[in-house]
């Protein structure tokens, strides 16, 4: 009872200090999508863009435009074999995809890469130390090392990270893990958002050029 009421205690006074904040992401977006926001693309006419399984936020934080895009969700459309000819996209995105891929990881990563034209951009962000989360069904863990290995095959790999830290878990015990980070780079919970533990990367990610 005493936990509980600690937990209500510092969940609104949490609240209270982000009133009036700009924010961004929630705290295991945040780090990532402003590091991929570096890399952001210019989209010219024609180009063609696969976003798989609802990655359309992280297409908009990577630059691209959405009128050109695919969408191809899951389960009409699976990610161990995707319904398009060879060579048909200049960049291919997922997004907290690939742990939930019922499969070979490396296949999944393989048919990405038959998609896209020469010289296209895989974006793929996913997961490492993560609650499982069954949606439909969880069943994979990346490190950065893992996710150059499954792209071992491209022509360069143009940035492989990941962002964590314990102190999150402290967040997502409080139940604040869906609210947004302030902007602000004073609050406590924006300084959480960035501070960054190689040891402990939540999110992993990897942009990779055909």
């Amino acid at each position: 009872m005493l936990v509980k009421g600690i937990r209500a205690l510092s969940v609104r006074a949490v609240r209270l200090s982000m009133r009036g904040l700009a924010r961004g992401p929630h705290i295991t977006r945040f780090f990532m999508y402003r590091r991929l926001a570096a890399f952001k693309q210019s989209t010219k006419t024609n180009t063609k863009i696969l976003s798989i399984s609802h990655s359309d936020r992280l297409c908009e934080v990577f630059g691209l435009d959405r009128q050109s895009m695919t969408e191809a969700n899951y389960p009409a459309v699976s990610m161990l074999s995707l319904p398009y000819p060879d060579n048909s996209f200049d960049y291919v995105v997922s997004d907290q995809v690939l742990e939930h891929v019922e499969g070979d990881p490396q296949r999944a990563i393989d048919e990405t890469l038959r998609v896209l034209r020469p010289g296209g951009l895989a974006l793929h962000a996913t997961c490492f130390i993560n609650p499982i989360h069954e949606a439909p069904g969880d069943f994979w863990r990346f490190t950065p090392a893992a996710l150059r290995l499954l792209c071992r095959g491209v022509s360069s790999i143009i940035e492989c990270g990941g962002w964590g830290n314990p102190y999150v878990w402290v967040v997502v015990w409080l139940g604040l893990r869906f609210d947004g980070v302030p902007e602000a780079a004073w609050h406590p919970l924006h300084k959480l958002a960035v501070r960054n533990d190689p040891d402990w990367p939540i999110v992993t990610w990897v942009i990779a050029r055909k």
